[in-house]
């Protein structure tokens, strides 16, 4: 099959454009009959491993853990006397999630590439990400005490058996199978920091991905964070959509982004630099919600028991950067909000955290949304009220689904216990948030 690529990770020998652009766009309704059906976590085909698993990660040295890191701007430890996320389980689509001494509530969640069980990463870029989100020790994420859920979706270094000249296993159907697999496994957020980015609505066919994408929100009640996008650079969305603040125009997009433009289920996120400025890659557009660091970045090493700081380039190491690692940042935050309110609707954390973002001068922007994350601001305060979601649509639960308690068990008893090497520097923003494309790259 023709492979759409998620912008930020690539996929070997994936063509992003397909189409020339479009003047409108619109997400196809969502249809329940394209839910992907309950089943165990495994790749749809047999797959063969292509190239060695990525290891050559420069560690960030000794001091990094008292050294500085992108999460300063939030003044976490302000919050943390508040809520550290417990009791909540974050769910991590990405490449698989490495075991690491760090993350010492990572909960096994299955495999769509091979035959782990969501804690092998081969690629290094999910690890990254876990780490943002739910560290704990000399280096903290956002939500320390959070539980995470590995689940890997995606690689660089694995592509299907029956094909050896391809590279890249992945797409918007395994990412469907994996959000619905999260969702029934207990996962309170679910952290998506993939994005199928190409130039025309009709080379994309997610509807099982939209199916999943509700499920998750309005019957299992899970928030959903995901990346905006890169552009500017190889394996990134094509062009960069328009950038003018005020309200958010549909009919002048040019890149398109899923999960991202399913803008009434997801919370889309942008990527800014340590002083607040919108990042040169982040990827504007109509359904970007909100804004959070994803420069300079610090997190685990993949490859060891320390931390890293970049990637490997051919001659020097790269600094981490992409809205993939902007989109854990609010994952985190989504685990803050829930943990302290567990009484909110999924749809009234995510709501929250847009109100309390800092507003841009010009209001609502496609670049960074309703602004920058408030951490202290989302989490502190008087208790919301747990006002009828009226948003929610009731849908049944399937007889055939149950839940899985464990996540949320470990999760609360604090037991511990996965494509592509992290982005290549991205030189890669809702009215109301509003890929079966094939090979995903990620963002």
């Amino acid at each position: 099959m023709a492979a759409t690529a998620l912008t930020g990770l690539l996929v070997a020998g994936v063509p992003l454009v397909t189409a020339p652009p479009v003047s409108a766009v619109t997400p196809p309704p969502v249809d329940e009959s394209f839910l992907p059906a309950p089943a165990p976590p495994a790749p749809p085909q047999r797959t063969a491993q292509r190239s060695e698993c990525s290891g050559a990660v420069r560690t960030a040295g000794a001091d990094a853990a008292t050294g500085s890191s992108q999460l300063d701007m939030l003044d976490l430890p302000k919050v943390w006397p508040l809520t550290r996320g417990a009791g909540q389980t974050v769910a991590v689509i990405d490449t698989g999630v490495a075991r690491h001494r760090l993350l010492p509530r990572l909960i096994p969640g299955g495999d769509y590439v091979s035959t782990g069980d969501g804690t092998d990463d081969c690629d290094g870029h999910g690890t990254l990400v876990a780490g943002i989100i739910g560290a704990s020790g000399e280096f903290d994420g956002v939500a320390p005490d959070a539980a995470v859920l590995g689940i890997r979706q995606s690689s660089n270094k694995f592509g299907p058996a029956d094909e050896p000249g391809a590279g890249g296993y992945g797409d918007v159907h395994t990412l469907a199978l994996a959000v619905r697999a999260a969702a029934d496994l207990g996962a309170t957020v679910i952290n998506v920091s993939s994005v199928a980015c190409l130039a025309s609505a009709e080379a994309l066919d997610d509807r099982a991905l939209g199916a999943a994408l509700s499920y998750a929100v309005d019957v299992r009640n899970a928030v959903v964070v995901t990346a905006a996008g890169n552009v500017g650079g190889p394996g990134q969305c094509p062009t960069q959509n328009p950038t003018n603040p005020g309200r958010p125009d549909w009919r002048t997009v040019e890149s398109i982004a899923s999960p991202a433009w399913y803008d009434d289920l997801v919370l889309t996120v942008g990527s800014v630099t340590a002083d607040g400025a919108p990042s040169a890659f982040t990827l504007a557009g109509p359904w970007v919600d909100v804004a959070a660091p994803g420069e300079r970045v610090v997190s685990l090493d993949p490859d060891g028991d320390g931390l890293v700081d970049a990637l490997p380039a051919a001659r020097d190491a790269t600094p981490i950067a992409g809205t993939s690692y902007a989109a854990p940042v609010v994952s985190g935050v989504a685990a803050l909000v829930r943990s302290r309110w567990p009484h909110l609707t999924a749809r009234q954390v995510m709501q929250r955290i847009e109100d309390t973002a800092h507003r841009p001068p010009g209001g609502w922007d496609p670049v960074v949304g309703h602004g920058v994350v408030d951490v202290s601001a989302a989490v502190s305060g008087g208790a919301p009220a747990a006002l009828p979601d009226d948003t929610a649509r009731p849908v049944a639960v399937p007889p055939d689904v149950r839940a899985d308690p464990r996540p949320r068990r470990i999760a609360t008893a604090g037991a511990g216990l996965c494509v592509g090497v992290a982005i290549l520097v991205g030189w890669s923003a809702s009215s109301r948030r509003h890929a079966r494309a094939d090979r995903i790259a990620r963002d």
